[in-house]
């Protein structure tokens, strides 16, 4: 398979979206701690133009515009894998929660350390659709995001009404 990859705007700005196959497999922000590398983007093509970021665009619309708690997009998450273990655990962090870094490291039980998770966490390929920025420091603290400290403080204030929401549903 060859690599592709398109860019969108958002209300984050610019985003990088990475494709192989069928599978989703990067989003990055501008100036990203950990940009893909040249041969990882592969070739332009234009975001309407295929289907997959096609999918992920306006999956990402409905996300922005509070329509959507959870992506549904074929990713392939491309790591070392150790890493990947730690990838595969933010997906299942819900919308509108948070977990730490030493909590993902007990749920591993490997021996993992809340730090190593931070930095696989940190270099997360799919921001937003694998949701690393619902992860937080111990007490909640807001940490390091490879998109930076203010995207992360707005996609979880993003996520935070509809999590208060349905919190007084019951």
């Amino acid at each position: 398979m060859q690599p592709r990859h398109t860019v969108i705007e958002s209300p984050l700005g610019e985003l990088t979206l990475i494709a192989d196959g069928d599978a989703l497999t990067g989003v990055y922000f501008r100036r990203h701690w950990h940009p893909p590398t040249a041969d990882a983007l592969g070739r332009y093509v234009e975001p309407g133009a295929d289907d997959v970021f096609r999918r992920c665009a306006d999956q990402l619309d409905e996300y922005f515009a509070g329509k959507r708690t959870r992506f549904d997009l074929p990713i392939a998450l491309i790591g070392e894998p150790r890493r990947r273990r730690v990838w595969e655990l933010l997906v299942d962090i819900a919308y509108g929660e948070t977990a730490t870094y030493g909590e993902l490291a007990a749920r591993l039980a490997d021996g993992t350390t809340a730090y190593e998770v931070g930095q696989a966490v940190g270099r997360n390929p799919l921001g937003i659709v694998v949701p690393c920025h619902r992860v937080v420091g111990k007490d909640g603290a807001l940490t390091g995001y490879a998109g930076g400290l203010k995207r992360k403080r707005f996609l979880l204030d993003l996520e935070a009404p509809m999590a208060a929401a349905a919190g007084r549903l019951f």
